[in-house]
Formats: structure tokens, C-alpha cells, sequence
């Protein structure tokens, strides 16, 4: 039984009218109480009509919904609703083979953090979950593209909690470029995962510019006192929906690039699409023509130049010619390589 928000909240509300023995609720009373939650939730848009409400009684007397025992007791010309029942309640009711699934595959897409310090507990939940449910236990069927070996997990779960809390933190970092790590305050907004690693995303106090740190170049991290600067300049929900992966530079311009697929490698991008916005121009004998409109970063150039000859950049000229001498040098480490085996 598959219930939103805003039904949850009414029938939990009826649920609640229902049983109180010392109040009368007849329909009028009901479709207030019914409002009044919605509006605490959601505001007074929220609100429903009578018909909506006689609906949901409807379903909740249905056994599709929890075949409650409602009487609709006379009083004078009106009529109000209790459970005849005493002490009946649908939160009493008994969790359904479909919920008990929907929980099992909740668990099982938890498991992903399995191997990150602090989050033990997901697999100590399970057979507690199990066992309460009076179910045998299930073998998992399951598993997740994750490297739970990757450095840094160790910092996730603070690192998570500062996000939430709005701490700042004192981040020490090595980067690949730099020999020796730096030290800085870091205001902490946002965490992702991509190709198996995690990103924190935030701004450094210093320049106040936004950065992504890679979790397993954090050497150490710890609370600041600093006060917080709170995000007031990204929306995480759709930072990302131009790029492919996590980079994205500052004064980087979306564009609209034109890839051609061969046939063999074709049928790979129409079934799992490089980017949200890609849309198929052509499909022939020549191959797949697509056209994604993105920022291009190191993670686009990464992934066009996996496909290897099974792909070809027609356009941006710009884009086609960086690709082309990344290309060229990629043949010449090839080719002296292969001269200097020859003489050797």
C-alpha cells in the first residue's frame, strides 16, 4: 500500500478522530481537524473538500486500505464517526507482506555503506528487523558498485554531520599536485559520490570560493569555532545537472556538443545516455548521432575518450580539437614506446 504525504497525514488525523471516545466528530468537524493538519504541513493550499474526505474513509474501511470497524452513530439529524472498536487504531495494524518487502529492499540499498566506520549498525539492524517481523533470513541478493576500502571513508560520517549541524572544519589536504598538505577552514555544504569516491563540496574561509575536496586527499579534519557561513549561493539539487561527475569550473560555458557513436558502441549509449540532456539526431548506417548540452570537465573528456575509435567528437571545433591532441599525445607515448622495444 503505497500512501504520499499529504494522505498519510490525513488518515492519520481520521485514525486519531475516530478514536477518541469523548469527542463527537461529525463530517464537519472531521473535514476541520483533516485541515488543520494539512495546513501545519503544507500550508492552506493543501486543504481538501468533503468529497475528498468521504474518499478517504471510503479506502480506510476497504481492505485494501485497514478494514476499519467504523459505526456511524445518530445525533438529532446529524451523524458522527467512531471506531467501534475500543482501543482499535490503524497504527496497530499488522505490517503487510508488501511494506515488509519495501523495507527489505530499503535495507539492502543501505548496505552500500557497509565498511564505513560509524555505520555499523546497518548490518546490526537487519536481522533485529528480521526477527521482529518473525521472518527467516534472507540472503542478500544484491551488491553496489562501492570501494569500501577507499582512504578517507573514516571522515564521512563528521563530515556528514557538519553539513547538518553547520560547523566549519579545519581541513588538512593533499592533493595530487602538492607535495606537502595544506591546512584550511573549510564551510562544509554538500557530499557526493562518483566513480567509487566521495566529494565534499564547500567554501574555503580564505577566498570563499566553492571547492570540491576529494575524501581520500583529507589527511585530517576537525571542528572550528569559526562561525559558520551559511549557502546562500548553490542549490545542490541542481549543481550538478549540467556536468557529468563533480567538476565545474568557474567561468566554464555550457555547450552544445555532437557525438558520433559506431553502430557496435551505440546500442551502450542509447540504453544508459551519457548525460540527462543527451537527445538522438540521427540513427543510420553512419552510426549514432547524439547532442548533450553540458559544461565540458575533466570527467566528460574522461568518459568520451573510454569508448575509444567508437566515438567521434563532430562538434564544438573547440572541444573536437582538445580531445584530438589529447589523442595524439596518448599515440606518441605508444609509438616511441614501440620504437624504443625495437631497439632494445
Amino acid at each position: 500500500m503505497s500512501i504520499n504525504k499529504n494522505a498519510y497525514i490525513r488518515y492519520q488525523t481520521l485514525d486519531r478522530c475516530f478514536s477518541n471516545t469523548y469527542r463527537a466528530y461529525f463530517i464537519a468537524d472531521l473535514l476541520e481537524q483533516v485541515n488543520n493538519a494539512l495546513e501545519d504541513f503544507n500550508g492552506y493550499d493543501s486543504n481538501i473538500r468533503k468529497r475528498q474526505l468521504f474518499d478517504d474513509i471510503k479506502f480506510m474501511e476497504s481492505e485494501a486500505g485497514w478494514s476499519i470497524p467504523l459505526e456511524r452513530i445518530k445525533s438529532g439529524k446529524k451523524v458522527y464517526y467512531r471506531y467501534s472498536e475500543k482501543g482499535f487504531s490503524i497504527k496497530k495494524q499488522k505490517i503487510s507482506d508488501e511494506e515488509l518487502d519495501a523495507i527489505n529492499s530499503a535495507l539492502m540499498v543501505l548496505l552500500r555503506f557497509k565498511g564505513i566506520p560509524q555505520f555499523e549498525w546497518v548490518n546490526e539492524l537487519i536481522p533485529k528487523l528480521q526477527s521482529l517481523f518473525k521472518q527467516e533470513n534472507i540472503p542478500e541478493v544484491i551488491s553496489f558498485d562501492h570501494n569500501e576500502f577507499l582512504k578517507g571513508l573514516d571522515f564521512l560520517p563528521r563530515l556528514y554531520q557538519c553539513i547538518i549541524n553547520k560547523i566549519p572544519v579545519e581541513i588538512e589536504y593533499k592533493s595530487f599536485k602538492n607535495t606537502n598538505p595544506k591546512i584550511f577552514i573549510f564551510h562544509p555544504y554538500y557530499l557526493k559520490q562518483y566513480n567509487k569516491r566521495w566529494f565534499l563540496f564547500g567554501i574555503s574561509e580564505s577566498d570563499q570560493f566553492l571547492y570540491n575536496l576529494a575524501l581520500d586527499r583529507i589527511v585530517n579534519v576537525e571542528n572550528s569555532e569559526n562561525k559558520f557561513i551559511k549557502n546562500s549561493s548553490y542549490d545542490f539539487a541542481n549543481y550538478f545537472e549540467n556536468i557529468v561527475g563533480v567538476s565545474r569550473g568557474r567561468d566554464e560555458q555550457q555547450l552544445k556538443i555532437h557525438l558520433l557513436f559506431d553502430s557496435d558502441t551505440s546500442q551502450y549509449v542509447l540504453t544508459k545516455p551519457i548525460h540527462g540532456s543527451q537527445r538522438k539526431l540521427s540513427y543510420d548506417d553512419n552510426g549514432l548521432l547524439i547532442e548533450i548540452e553540458v559544461i565540458p570537465n575533466f570527467e566528460l573528456r574522461q568518459m568520451i575518450l573510454s569508448f575509444g575509435n567508437g566515438v567521434k567528437v563532430i562538434s564544438p571545433e573547440n572541444f573536437r580539437n582538445e580531445l584530438a591532441a589529447i589523442i595524439e599525445k596518448m599515440y606518441s607515448c605508444y609509438v616511441s614506446q614501440a620504437s624504443f622495444n625495437k631497439n632494445n
